[in-house]
Formats: structure tokens, C-alpha cells, sequence
């Protein structure tokens, strides 16, 4: 026969007869393996060779007793046991027109499956048989023991043998990652890294949701995925040290698996989550309703800076404020009775989301500051977006480079149309559009809100005021419920996370409560882009 063919004789019994036959020459099972890794080497570079073979069991026995003498007299010529070349010729010269598929199968899985392994392993293994170093300088490379390096490769080789013909079926199975996607908020400042900027790709959405099932090594989720374990042990590393190398999806446990690092609810526990809040909405929406009607002079009497303004604009700007009331309630009890030994996550930034369940709630409010502009010292300027409002800018926008802002500055006491150029009477015109500024007879006035910067703090004074023991017993029920969920649906260690969960649950609310007061002819929603929702304050 062929000396290609031996490959078919290598199973679970021929490998453990030449392991008893290592064993009963050697002093302990690590010199044993040594011993039976380099028989096994030899005898597939025999079958990689050509020529034929007369008898094949008295064969493998005779270089099994070569490899043996070369071994007890440690006079063993690497360069004739390991293959001293690139690794990339050698698995080429493994698939000539020569080789039958069956070979070119069985010495592809065996190197393949090296990929799999996790990093300890892979290193001694491309150490020990591609770059032909022994255990001791492999121990002394890596600066550990030759037990050490002995037990890797006696875990790896057992490993590699055991999983082979899984392989077969496996390896070649397509790698097709199911679409997975998540609806992830921030909240605080985030240019102290946003961790979401490195879970693009779909292979870090599905490595993120297999740690959130459970702690895995990088090992067993390359079993998951079927993707060589190189690759995934590199996601992991970024996925654990987020975009600041502070603040990642993933941590590291000191069992060395990997789990998740922020709040993430699968579709059941959001759902479960959202029905505890909105089967209170009616009587929320109502309390918040009667509150709104009881307090329109307090809201009217805030010192704005505009020339007029009206209780839309006003409500827009509070809504919210307004909204979160019930959840900011229910936060306040779960606090007390719930995670009051549990100490709360204090960082600049952070992230909590939940598998998307194709709905769509809210939105977001971003900021931006500026100084030494059209006169003033200080200027501060906000926007909320959710459904029934778009946004104006983003976090961080660059007011000197925002002539229509400038304008709704300049304003804000009134500006002759006569004085502005035709370039500025452009700005000016889509000011007027957007919302920033409206105009009465031959001057333009700052439509969207402003306030003095000293009165900041107490612009939402009259808003939070709901918190103040309006929603007692609705929150008294929500809280008991959403603690349970948090409690059954969150590992422990995340639990100083609590509020981020709650704020997933409340989620539906917002709309809904910006929904009824339309309804009740409270709230007028913008036609388009509008002063809805946008304000700003400046200090001269």
C-alpha cells in the first residue's frame, strides 16, 4: 500500500497502543507524550512521502522503536523530525496532484484544528511542531516549567485527537452568523469612550450575546461560532477594553472566561420589563396631566430672556423631565428597598441596552457648549429628539461654525433685517425655518428658549416637583416587580447598574406620556424641524 494510506490507520486504538508503548519507556505520562507526539510525527512525515508500504502494523512498530533509540540517547536529529520551513509550504506540498482527498482531509483537519486552540495551547503546539523546539526551550522561551509546557501539549494533543472527526463534519460547515442587533444607550459624557464604537461587526454582537448568556472562554465560543479561536481571543480583547482601554462590553473574570460588563435583556425580559410600566401609563398619564393644568402661571413665570414665549415651547423643553418622573419614583424606591447595600456604578460614561425587538422609543438629548460668542461669555445650548421631535445638533456641536446659532444669539433682543447682509439674510432665512428665530415687522427675535445661565439649575425645578410623592402607590408596584426582574435576568456583579435597567424598562413611557398630552390638546407637535425641544442659556 501506499505510504499515503497510513493516515487511515491512525484511530483511538493505535494511539493508545503506542502511548502504552511510550509509557513503558519513559519515566512519567509527560515524558510519555513527548515520546508518542514525536512517533506520531514521524510516522505523517512518512506518510507524506512517497513509496509503499509491505506490512503496515510492523512498520508503524519499527518507527516507534527508531524514534525511541534517537530519544533515549538524545541524539535525535530535529531537522529530520520537524519540519524546519514555513509551515505554509509544507501544508501546500500536503495537496499535490498526487494526494488523495481522504490525506489531504485528515493532515488539513490536524493543522487546522491547532487554530482552535486557545493561545497557552497554540503556542506550544506551533513551537513543539512547527518551529521543532523542544519542551525545555519551549519552558524557557516562555519562561515557565517544562511540566507546564508538557501538560499544554498533552491537553492539546488530547484535544485535537478527540475533536478530529468532529471537525469533519464541522469545519466544513459554512460560518453563518444569524443577524443579531442591539438598541444600546449612553448616558454621561462620552468622551470617555464609547464602548459601543467597537460592536459593529456582527462577530462582536454574537460574542458579546454568548458572555451575556453565560461566562465563556475564548475557547468555547470558538466551538460556538466555528471560528478559529486566534481570532476570537483577539475580538474578545477588544471587546473587554472598549475604545479607552478602561470601559468595555466584556470583562474578564479571574477564571479567565469573559461575561458581560454592562446591562444587556433579551427580547422576553425588555417585553416583561416595558408591561410593568405601561399598565400603569393610564394613571401616570393622567397625575402628570392634572399636575401640568395646576401649574401653567409657575411654568409661564420662569424668567426667559425671549421677548414672548408661550406654554408649548415651554412644556416641549420640560417633557422629558416631565415623563421621567414615575421611573425617577420607582428609582428612588428600589434604592431604598431593594439595592440599598448594593453601592451604585459611578463613571463618566456608560451603556445598557437590550436585543431589538423592532420598536422604536424616544430618542435622546445631547448638548454643547461655547465661549467668547456674538458677545457672550458662556453659552449653553440643548436639544431633545424622540419621536415627534428631530434633532438640531449632536453633542458637541461647534457653535462658531453655526451662523444660524449665531443669529438666534444675536437676537435674542431683537436684530434690524435691515443691518444683516445678503449672505446673513440666507442664514437668517433658514433660521426662521428650522426654528431658531421668528420674525415681527423689521426684526428678527430668538424663537427657541433661552435663560440666563445663573438660573440653570432651577429651569426644571417645577417638573421634578412629580417625584415628590404623586406616583406613591403606582411606584410602590412597578418598583416590587422590576426589582424582581432585575434581580433574575442580571448577574450579580452588575447589579450597582440597577438604575440602567429600570431606565430600559421605562422606556415606552415617554412616548406615551407625549402622545396623551397631545391628545388632550396639552402639547401641539412641530411641523418638521422646529424651537420644540431646543433651548439654550447665556452668560455676558
Amino acid at each position: 500500500m501506499k505510504k499515503r494510506d497510513l493516515l487511515n490507520f491512525f484511530d483511538d486504538e493505535l494511539l493508545d497502543k503506542l502511548f502504552g508503548f511510550c509509557y513503558a519507556r519513559t519515566n512519567d505520562s509527560y515524558e510519555a507524550e513527548e515520546l508518542c507526539s514525536d512517533i506520531i510525527f514521524a510516522l505523517i512525515k512518512t506518510a507524506n512521502s512517497d513509496g509503499e508500504i509491505q506490512n503496515i502494523y510492523p512498520f508503524i512498530w519499527k518507527v516507534a522503536r527508531n524514534v525511541y533509540a534517537s530519544f533515549s540517547n538524545k541524539r535525535r536529529n530535529r531537522s529530520e523530525l520537524f519540519y524546519q520551513g514555513d509551515s505554509d509550504e509544507f501544508m501546500l506540498g500536503i495537496a499535490d496532484e498526487d494526494t488523495s482527498d481522504d490525506t489531504e482531509e485528515l493532515l488539513s483537519l490536524i493543522y487546522r484544528r491547532i487554530a482552535f486552540l486557545t493561545k497557552a495551547y497554540r503556542e506550544v503546539m506551533i513551537m513543539f511542531y512547527i518551529e521543532g523546539l523542544s519542551a525545555s526551550e519551549i519552558a524557557k522561551r516562555q519562561g515557565t516549567s517544562e511540566v507546564a509546557v508538557r501538560q499544554r501539549l498533552f491537553s492539546a494533543r488530547e484535544k485535537i485527537r478527540s475533536e478530529v472527526k468532529e471537525m469533519t463534519e464541522n469545519y466544513n460547515k459554512p460560518v453563518a452568523l444569524d443577524k443579531i442587533d442591539y438598541v444600546i444607550w449612553g448616558t454621561g459624557t462620552p468622551d470617555f469612550g464609547d464602548p459601543r464604537d467597537v460592536c459593529t461587526r456582527m462577530f462582536s454582537r454574537h460574542i458579546v450575546w454568548l458572555c451575556h448568556k453565560r461566562p465563556m472562554r475564548a475557547s468555547e465560543i470558538a466551538e460556538e461560532l466555528n471560528v478559529p479561536t486566534v481570532y476570537v481571543e483577539e475580538e474578545l480583547e477588544i471587546l473587554r477594553k472598549g475604545v479607552n482601554g478602561k470601559y468595555g462590553l466584556l470583562r474578564r473574570l479571574d477564571s479567565g472566561k469573559y461575561a458581560i460588563n454592562f446591562i444587556l435583556l433579551d427580547k422576553e425580559t425588555v417585553e416583561k420589563a416595558h408591561a410593568v410600566y405601561t399598565e400603569q401609563l393610564p394613571k401616570i398619564c393622567g397625575i402628570i396631566c392634572e399636575y401640568i393644568e395646576a401649574h401653567k402661571a409657575e411654568y409661564l413665570a420662569f424668567p426667559y430672556l425671549n421677548k414672548r414665549v408661550d406654554l408649548n415651547l415651554i412644556l416641549w423643553q420640560q417633557v422629558f423631565n416631565i415623563a421621567y418622573a414615575f421611573s425617577e419614583s420607582v428609582a428612588r424606591i428600589l434604592k431604598e428597598k431593594h439595592f440599598a447595600d448594593v453601592p451604585m456604578v459611578d463613571r463618566p460614561f456608560s451603556v445598557f441596552g437590550y436585543v431589538d425587538n423592532g420598536k422604536y422609543y424616544g430618542g435622546g438629548w445631547d448638548g454643547t457648549n461655547a465661549q467668547n460668542v456674538c458677545g457672550y461669555k458662556n453659552v449653553h445650548l440643548d436639544n431633545i429628539y424622540i419621536t415627534r421631535i428631530k434633532r438640531h445638533f449632536g453633542y458637541g456641536h461647534n457653535v462658531s461654525n453655526d451662523p444660524q446659532i449665531q443669529l438666534a444669539l444675536r437676537a435674542i433682543d431683537g436684530l434690524d433685517v435691515a443691518s444683516l447682509s445678503e449672505n446673513e439674510k440666507e442664514h437668517a432665512a433658514k433660521a426662521v425655518e428650522c426654528g431658531y428665530l421668528y420674525r415681527d415687522g423689521d426684526t428678527l427675535y430668538t424663537k427657541i428658549l433661552v435663560s440666563a445661565l445663573a438660573d440653570r439649575e432651577e429651569l426644571f425645578k417645577l417638573s421634578n416637583g412629580l417625584r415628590n410623592g404623586y406616583f406613591t402607590a403606582e411606584a410602590e408596584i412597578v418598583a416590587e416587580k422590576i426589582g424582581e426582574i432585575i434581580k433574575s435576568s442580571v448577574p450579580d456583579y452588575l447589579y450597582g447598574e440597577w438604575q440602567f435597567a429600570n431606565n430600559i424598562a421605562n422606556l415606552p413611557v415617554l412616548d406615551a406620556v407625549v402622545e396623551e398630552l397631545i391628545e388632550k390638546k396639552i402639547l401641539i407637535p412641530p411641523d418638521g424641524i422646529g424651537a420644540e425641544g431646543c433651548w439654550m442659556f447665556v452668560e455676558q
